[in-house]
């Protein structure tokens, strides 16, 4: 009998570890599903980039192809839609936007972005470069990396330069000789050193938005401008203005750039792979340049323009020259690294 009673116990005791082992598993049920969970995935990210060119235009295709890297390189976590034709504003309303933080990228032309980093004018110098080979060069020198970061103090953040060729001037009046230039009225973008370059060639200075050119070379308000072969086709220009002399007198990079506001929202390792697709787009936007010049120049050729290029730059340079000293001696330091990029 008493046996029975120590077997019956052990019985019962066996059957309460039972119970209490499969509460015990029930309970670190859930330990074992949170282990085995999958991290939330990163949310995506759609930033809007603002061009004003054309959706064909060289600008425009170096956009599209560091869109592209970036969604590649994210794998499709960062978007970067291009906005091209100023369909988010023109230049200038574009620069304040993205300051704001309203856009987050950009493609400018790099003479504006001199009201925000004074250093930036040294492209707007005549006849400081004198080949393309000696423009980039410096670009992509320590110097010129140094130049669009100090972009960050207007809110802006420097990615890459893209080409924008070599800007010539052209009129609705004979233009084939620096003495043709004098008294022209030709526009320039506002900007302290175009003025000044007018006035040492002896023209009048005539700054305006550039969406404004076509109808002011028609009605007689300017005579001329001065501008790259492509852009002086995209905007056909070329069909009111016959003349064109082509004496390079300047290399002014185009400048790819985001918001400091949304740049600063971007974790370290997103600024990296930004950065770096739009260092290799440059590829790929200089290719799309040299295509379209070449195919600009023979449109411009054939609507009868007549072009005239310069075989003697030296009164030109020697005219605008006070200009060229006053750089030098306010930044001679990179005035130093233009002559070491010099091939």
């Amino acid at each position: 009998m008493k046996g029975r009673k120590v077997k019956g116990l052990f019985t019962t005791m066996l059957l309460a570890a039972g119970i209490l082992a499969a509460c015990s598993q029930e309970e670190a049920a859930p330990a074992t599903e949170a282990e085995g969970t999958t991290p939330a995935e990163e949310p995506k990210i759609t930033l809007r980039l603002a061009d004003n060119q054309p959706a064909d235009y060289p600008t425009v295709i170096g956009d599209q192809k560091f869109a592209e890297l970036v969604s590649e390189r994210t794998d499709g976590r960062i978007t970067i839609e291009v906005f091209p034709s100023g369909q988010l504003g023109d230049e200038k309303s574009v620069l304040e936007q993205i300051q704001l933080g309203a856009i987050d990228f950009a493609r400018t032309n790099s003479s504006p972005l001199a009201e925000f980093h004074d250093e930036l004018k040294v492209f707007s110098i005549p006849y400081l470069f004198n080949s393309d080979e000696h423009l980039w060069n410096f670009l992509n020198s320590e110097t010129g990396t140094t130049l669009l970061d100090g972009l960050q103090e207007a809110k802006m953040q420097g990615l890459a330069y893209y080409d924008s060729g070599s800007r010539n001037f052209y009129s609705t009046k004979p233009l084939t000789t620096m003495e043709e230039l004098k008294g022209q009225k030709i526009r320039v973008q506002q900007s302290e050193v175009n003025i000044q370059l007018m006035e040492a060639l002896g023209a009048s200075a005539t700054p305006m938005p550039y969406g404004e050119v076509f109808s002011a070379l028609q009605t007689g308000i300017i005579d001329g401008a001065e501008n790259n072969l492509p852009s002086i086709d995209s905007s056909n220009h070329y069909q009111e203005a016959k003349y064109l002399i082509m004496d390079h007198h300047t290399r002014v990079p185009e400048v790819l750039l985001a918001s400091k506001a949304s740049w600063d929202k971007l974790s370290a390792e997103d600024q990296e792979i930004i950065r770096q697709a739009a260092l290799d787009s440059v590829e790929t936007q200089r290719q799309a340049w040299a295509e379209y010049e070449e195919k600009s120049l023979k449109t411009i050729t054939e609507a009868g323009v007549t072009i005239t290029e310069v075989e003697d730059i030296t009164p030109w340079k020697e005219a605008v020259k006070p200009i060229v000293d006053n750089f030098t001696t306010e930044y001679p330091e990179i005035a130093d690294a233009i002559n070491s990029a010099n091939p």
